[in-house]
């Protein structure tokens, strides 16, 4: 492992969370480290996205300590927090007729930066996302997808720069950011976040697609009934008992032929 990801931009220490009384994550324990992809895996209803919404200061946890760059996240204003961690979450709505540059500009809002230096960040951005010819297109009229890839640029333009952060750490949370994607645009925007973390972010995101996230993740944290049931490098635990058990469904694993990453096939 790099010297780079062995800086923690995010440790979760026994966090737990409860959600109209019941609890929906038990004692998580996990970290990111800067320049380091970490996804979080598992069947419908087994705690991602709450686990998520808690590191994002959505959610209070019942207990446990987030720690961003050393403090504890819930200590962190606002202001301040916005500058280091960009959330995307599964549902973005907006109505309102913005053109596609005028939703990514808002990411750069908590930031003092200037209006041409903003510019220059939000088209950056959206050139990563190969999104730069809808700049002038109305959202409303986009398809779920290419709404998805703005989105993405736009969080990726509110943490851009480390020095917006303050020399800080920068983290980026994604919440299924590939399910609305052609697989075509799944690999790009993939690609796109593995360089964007080579800059120093740390991203922890959930994923549905085991194979895809096997292709992208330096590691992987398999979760259960709200339980991590497994962390580590792809290739370490996609085994077939734990996919199996974890998903309560036979499946074969095997090695991609080039890559040899694990690719999972149904049983």
């Amino acid at each position: 492992m790099s010297s780079l990801k062995l800086q923690k931009v995010l440790k979760v220490s026994g966090v737990s969370v409860d959600v109209a009384g019941k609890r929906l994550a038990h004692a998580a324990e996990l970290s990111v480290g800067a320049g380091e992809v970490v996804s979080v895996i598992g069947p419908n209803g087994a705690g991602k996205t709450t686990l998520l919404r808690a590191i994002a200061n959505d959610l209070q946890p019942a207990s446990g300590v987030i720690e961003l760059g050393g403090r504890d996240i819930a200590g962190i204003g606002a202001r301040e927090r916005a500058r280091q961690v960009a959330v995307l979450t599964q549902h973005n709505s907006l109505e309102f007729a913005f053109t596609g540059l005028e939703v990514v500009s808002l990411a750069r809002g908590p930031h003092s930066t200037g209006a041409a230096l903003d510019l220059r960040i939000c088209r950056e951005a959206m050139e990563a996302m190969d999104v730069g010819h809808l700049a002038g297109r109305l959202y409303p009229t986009l398809s779920g997808g290419e709404q998805q890839r703005l989105q993405l640029a736009r969080v990726l333009a509110q943490i851009w720069r480390a020095e917006d952060a303050g020399g800080q750490y920068r983290l980026l949370l994604l919440d299924e950011p590939a399910t609305s994607l052609d697989i075509g645009h799944q690999h790009q925007l993939m690609r796109a976040v593995r360089e964007f973390a080579a800059t120093g972010v740390g991203v922890l995101m959930t994923v549905h697609d085991i194979t895809l996230a096997a292709s992208y993740s330096d590691r992987l944290a398999l979760i259960k009934n709200g339980h991590c049931v497994a962390q580590g490098e792809p290739e370490t635990v996609l085994t077939d008992t734990v996919v199996s058990d974890v998903f309560d469904t036979q499946v074969l694993i095997i090695p991609h032929p080039e890559s040899g990453k694990p690719v999972v096939l149904g049983g």
